[in-house]
């Protein structure tokens, strides 16, 4: 399974700790960097792994920024995309559960680097249940269509 993963300046360790633990994990990682401390700007990085899996180059995707949120702005702006911001295990758990993430976002200046490995365990390890969520799920995709 392949992980694209995209971060801005602010996240360049965190993405190198996650980067590791994915790989240690068996996943192979597609780093669309940055790999630069110079400032930089998020939705660039963003985009690119939100087009990665959903053009099918990644299955999934972790972009990082300072706090998630401008990060997963950018990845939700690709068509197909479900990004989430989350700060701790349970929601990332359940994003994948029930609404089907399939980009996982989080901030580099919100939580540290053990806090984010426990996050995305829980979030590469959890599966999409479908059923009853699968109707809610195709609610949220058939916004993109009204547009």
């Amino acid at each position: 399974m392949k992980i694209a993963m995209g971060n801005d300046h602010t996240a360049i360790e965190m993405k190198e700790a996650i980067k590791k633990f994915v790989e240690s994990k068996g996943y192979e990682v597609i780093d669309f960097g940055t790999n630069s401390t110079e400032s930089c700007d998020y939705p660039a990085y963003g985009e690119m792994v939100g087009r990665a899996v959903a053009d099918g180059k990644a299955d999934l995707g972790i972009a990082i920024c300072g706090t998630g949120v401008g990060i997963s702005l950018a990845c939700n702006k690709v068509k197909g995309i479900r990004a989430c911001v989350c700060s701790e295990p349970y929601t990332a758990k359940l994003s994948r559960m029930h609404n089907n993430s399939n980009v996982l976002c989080f901030g580099a200046r919100v939580i540290g680097d053990e806090m984010a490995k426990m996050i995305t365990e829980e979030w590469l390890d959890a599966q999409y249940e479908g059923g009853r969520h699968q109707r809610r799920v195709d609610m949220v995709m058939e916004i993109e269509n009204k547009q």
